[in-house]
């Protein structure tokens, strides 16, 4: 993968940054992401902002490399502390971290999100974790997708800056309403694994010398409501 031949994953998110947008990449990486859409001409500019050193570096050198200096800041800074007011930033893109990291990385600089009208957002695992934030910090779910590559499940959650978020129930937050409202093969397959998977570790746990009663109901309570919805949707 390079800035011109995005991962699935990432050229996903890319299509949802708007045209025309002030980006804020957090966790960038090698900066593949915003240089990628500068190129294009989708954003006129932004931030790559990455807290490890060695990344930073990385993100650096493709920025200097396709002489997008003029565009394109890379800055050292955990989260969102990458993001200055001068930068105007519109836009916040955070791709390949767990959902609990990503709430974090959200909520302990929040303050910064001023002015932002749109995160794109991937995580890893915790999904619901990341839906729960959103619906509660002011922001509307617009649309979901999820993609499978190399082995992979990946979503990618939108969504836009809105006075009053709609109220999700615990079902949506779990399994995501656009997700389960189309329900395609990579979510069923997805939700049919996470349902295996949890059926061999109640077994594992049932037969364990000491049985831990909240851990079987947590399982229990799980497998009941992975297999509700497969039911529903008609796998």
């Amino acid at each position: 993968m390079d800035a011109d031949h995005l991962s699935q994953r990432l050229a996903t998110v890319a299509s949802y940054v708007p045209q025309g947008a002030r980006l804020a990449d957090i966790g960038t990486d090698h900066a593949y992401l915003p240089v990628n859409l500068a190129k294009r001409g989708i954003i006129t500019g932004g931030v790559a902002g990455e807290v490890v050193p060695g990344p930073f570096k990385n993100a650096q050198h493709e920025i200097t490399k396709e002489a997008l200096d003029d565009r394109i800041t890379a800055r050292l800074a955990n989260g969102l502390q990458a993001i200055e007011p001068t930068d105007h930033i519109d836009t916040v893109a955070i791709a390949g971290m767990g959902g609990t990291l990503i709430t974090q990385i959200l909520t302990q600089d929040f303050d910064r999100l001023a002015g932002v009208q749109r995160l794109i957002l991937q995580p890893n695992v915790g999904e619901a974790n990341v839906r729960q934030f959103l619906m509660t910090h002011g922001f509307q779910l617009v649309t979901e997708q999820i993609v499978s590559e190399d082995g992979h499940d990946y979503e990618i959650l939108v969504a836009d800056c809105a006075e009053a978020p709609q109220q999700y129930t615990p079902e949506e937050v779990q399994f995501g309403p656009y997700l389960l409202a189309e329900h395609n093969a990579i979510f069923v397959a997805k939700w049919q694994r996470e349902l295996d998977r949890a059926q061999v570790v109640l077994r594992q746990v049932q037969s364990a010398h000491e049985v831990p009663a909240e851990k079987i109901a947590e399982l229990e309570t799980k497998i009941t409501e992975i297999k509700e919805v497969l039911q529903r949707v008609g796998a």
